[in-house]
């Protein structure tokens, strides 16, 4: 194991989601709906009930401090942790635990990880610009990889705006594909930025909704969506013979329509990715490294304004990351 010294935090749905205990079969409601119930649920965690007492925090910037033998090496680098680690068969199995939901996690000054689960980076990056890239870089780099994202694809990002949505845009646009993202008003000239190809604003339930599906109807070869609920129907819809639809979350809903004829008419492939492939952290840091994407922090907050960062988040008016900063030590 390593001991790390957190310099930056990331902010993340799936803390809140754990909080809540979202992931148990028994709540319907979207992130936000959920927010507001009081109710306890007791086998709300990513593996069955979340092992109270526990410190949350996904995303770790960290500075090694100290290592169990063998791992003196990596004393006093700078790294990110690999926040879904596999199990005891490692990734010959989709076996797999989660950093702050199965174990202590980086909303502290201190967490110990695995020594093999830490990836020193040699950038100019900020702390908080690479506590912004663990877990929503890592998820959707997870995606793109499953799905077969390449140069000749055509794919299609719901809730792009958000943290693993513009990284999809951005990782997408690393291997070439076309890229057309779907985001809320006022968020689109960020998202054109990250190199989007095309970006359409509405969400389902919008006056422009019923044109946007119009216009990407069997359209696309890959749906990357984190976003879920009612417009779950018309991301299928979206997708052409033999397209894939890849999903990690489900912020609006975790209950969707599905017509099963859509699905075997049309052939589509429908991935769930929970475990991350072997290859996602290594492919991060050497993007990092050469330049190929770029941070999205839409803002920072003392560790001590957590309630409020998470309150922000839930608010969906920011584009990319926020980051929580831990007091220095000995305070």
């Amino acid at each position: 194991d390593v001991l790390l010294k957190v310099l930056a935090a990331g902010v993340n749905n799936t803390e809140i989601n754990t909080r809540l205990g979202w992931y148990s079969k028994t709540v319907k409601a979207a992130t936000n709906e959920q927010s507001d119930n009081t109710q306890e649920v007791e086998t709300g965690g990513w593996s069955g009930a979340t092992p109270f007492p526990l410190i949350q925090g996904t995303d770790c910037c960290g500075e090694v401090v100290a290592a169990s033998p063998g791992l003196s090496g990596l004393v006093g680098k700078r790294v990110l942790v690999r926040c879904t680690m596999r199990g005891p068969k490692g990734f010959a199995s989709y076996e797999n635990k989660w950093m702050a939901s199965d174990f202590d996690g980086a909303f502290a000054q201190f967490v110990r990880v695995p020594g093999g689960e830490v990836f020193p980076v040699r950038c100019s990056w900020s702390d908080a610009e690479l506590a912004s890239i663990p877990c929503a870089y890592g998820t959707a780099e997870n995606m793109v990889e499953r799905a077969r994202v390449g140069p000749e694809s055509r794919v299609v990002v719901p809730g792009a705006s958000g943290g693993v949505g513009s990284a999809v845009v951005q990782l997408c646009k690393r291997r070439g594909a076309h890229v057309t993202a779907i985001c809320g008003p006022g968020k689109e000239a960020a998202i054109k930025e990250l190199g989007a190809d095309q970006v359409l604003v509405g969400r389902h339930g919008s006056p422009a909704w019923s044109g946007i599906v119009e216009k990407l109807r069997g359209g696309a070869d890959v749906v990357i969506d984190n976003v879920g609920g009612p417009a779950f129907p018309d991301m299928l819809d979206m997708l052409m013979q033999g397209g894939r639809y890849a999903t990690s979350g489900a912020i609006s809903g975790p209950v969707v329509d599905l017509d099963l004829r859509t699905l075997y008419l049309k052939d589509l492939t429908l991935i769930g990715t929970t475990a991350w492939e072997e290859c996602v952290m290594p492919n991060l840091v050497s993007y990092i490294e050469k330049g190929e994407i770029k941070p999205l922090v839409s803002g920072t907050f003392p560790l001590s304004e957590i309630v409020l960062a998470q309150q922000t988040l839930l608010k969906r008016e920011h584009v990319g990351k926020l980051v929580l900063i831990p007091p220095p030590t000995g305070q």
